[in-house]
């Protein structure tokens, strides 16, 4: 459809589309805290939503006084929005950096609101099977302990011939005394550990260990040695236990799921890699 024209040829279409983004940016700048929006920054609007989320995300609502909070929690919020509008005046977000950072961030939230959603929709466990999840795990129920550990802290040798003394020391004495011969030099300390955390198969190994034995916890370019010292039973209430059990089988059922779609998912992608970047069979 051809244009209305009007005196010197100017189309009547562009010019009601030019006084309405000139009426758009006018109101925009003329925004109000009002309603729903308990801000205005620059035109752009923080809501009551977004504050009832982030006092949500700190817990503020547990504070004394609600309205000191709910106001420093504003303000930061407030605080957030200045320097993210300045980032963006500086162009940071046309960065392959920051595009690179938002998918990864838009995909984690993406798939943390997947899992949450069947987390959230899924049956609850019966009593008979909360019973036998109880029996299975005693680490996490009857048999409910705190560790205390004794502990080195070295950075992991690539000698062999050190990997060798440290792999044939029974104790942390020995263990010691490796690590004095080898030139490694390393650091002391205790700690405490709930039984309730550690996985299933590997409290059933470290349970098995002689009196003494130390048992190796690779961290990064350090190793960690850990000798249990003492175990001070923590068997929680009934009631406790109920809720903890079925908050660990759903979390188990979960990530189930999460395998099973991600399997299902990847027998219908169509997945084209670049040449040499594809991974092993």
């Amino acid at each position: 459809m051809a244009d209305l024209q009007i005196a010197g040829d100017y189309p009547v279409r562009k010019t009601l589309i030019t006084v309405s983004l000139v009426a758009l940016v006018i109101a925009g700048c003329d925004r109000k805290a009002e309603g729903q929006t308990v801000a205005v920054v620059n035109g752009d609007e923080i809501t009551s939503a977004e504050l009832n989320a982030e006092l949500g995300r700190l817990n503020a609502t547990g504070m004394v006084d609600k309205d000191k909070a709910r106001a420093q929690v504003l303000q930061a919020l407030v605080d957030r929005r200045l320097l993210a509008q300045q980032a963006k005046s500086d162009g940071l977000d046309k960065s392959p950096e920051f595009l690179n950072k938002q998918r990864r961030a838009t995909e984690d939230l993406l798939i943390q609101m997947l899992a949450s959603r069947q987390l959230n929709t899924a049956q609850l466990p019966s009593p008979d099977a909360i019973a036998s999840f109880q029996a299975t795990h005693p680490e996490m129920f009857a048999k409910r302990e705190i560790w205390n550990l004794d502990q080195l802290f070295y950075p992991t040798p690539t000698d062999a011939a050190a990997l060798k003394r440290i792999a044939d020391a029974h104790s942390m004495d020995a263990l010691v005394a490796a690590l004095t011969q080898s030139g490694i030099a390393f650091n002391r300390g205790k700690n405490k550990i709930n039984t309730a955390i550690v996985p299933h198969d590997l409290y059933v190994r470290l349970s098995a260990l002689p009196a003494g034995e130390p048992f190796l916890v690779p961290a990064g370019s350090r190793s960690v040695a850990n000798v249990i010292v003492s175990r001070e039973p923590s068997p929680p209430t009934a009631d406790e236990a109920r809720a903890f059990a079925v908050q660990a089988m759903r979390q188990a059922d979960g990530q189930k799921f999460m395998e099973a779609r991600l399997k299902s998912l990847h027998s219908s992608a169509k997945i084209d890699y670049k040449p040499g970047f594809a991974p092993k069979p």
